[in-house]
């Protein structure tokens, strides 16, 4: 029964980004003052910047972070799914992406329209991956396939949030 309770089941991310894997790593994002957990909020306007990121692991393991947008351009119809917001490799262990090589620069949540979902995956990679070319676009990106072709295997921890474009009126309020 538990599996039918499982956040990344039971809003696809297991199905549309991801297939099954068990996390070995702990991943801590923060926007600011908020942890990123499954499933919460997020507004695009406190995500301008990249997130915080922690992971645990040993120094000499080194990790892949990507973070995509399966509902772009809008949920009902994800002509570009997935759309990569970010991309760093060679994270050491027991650090954080501003160690790695920022492959794909950073690039804020902007749902045009209905709530997105945005999902950070943490791959451990086999060996360094060195200077890695950029996608040839950020729309109709493969979390799959990118991981296939760097022989990254199953991911080792995922966290996703939700974002719905902010009413302009209140976008400079607290």
């Amino acid at each position: 029964m538990a599996a039918s309770t499982d956040p990344l089941i039971v809003c696809r991310i297991i199905g549309d980004v991801l297939d099954m894997f068990v996390p070995r790593i702990a991943m801590n994002v923060y926007y600011g003052p908020k942890h990123v957990t499954n499933g919460c909020s997020i507004k695009p306007s406190i995500a301008m910047n990249p997130p915080r990121v922690t992971i645990t692991g040993h120094s000499p393991d080194l990790y892949t972070l990507v973070m995509t947008d399966p509902d772009a351009p809008s949920p009902s119809e994800p002509a570009m799914r997935e759309w990569v917001h970010w991309i760093v490799s060679d994270i050491p262990g027991g650090s954080n992406p501003t160690r790695g090589n920022e492959i794909l620069p950073y690039m804020a949540p902007s749902p045009p329209i209905g709530i997105h979902r945005y999902i950070m995956v943490l791959f451990q990679q086999k060996t360094p991956l060195g200077l890695l070319e950029q996608p040839m676009s950020r729309a109709n990106f493969n979390t799959r396939a990118f991981a296939h072709e760097l022989g990254l295997g199953m991911p080792v921890a995922t966290v996703y949030f939700n974002a719905q474009k902010e009413p302009v009126s209140r976008k400079h309020a607290h």
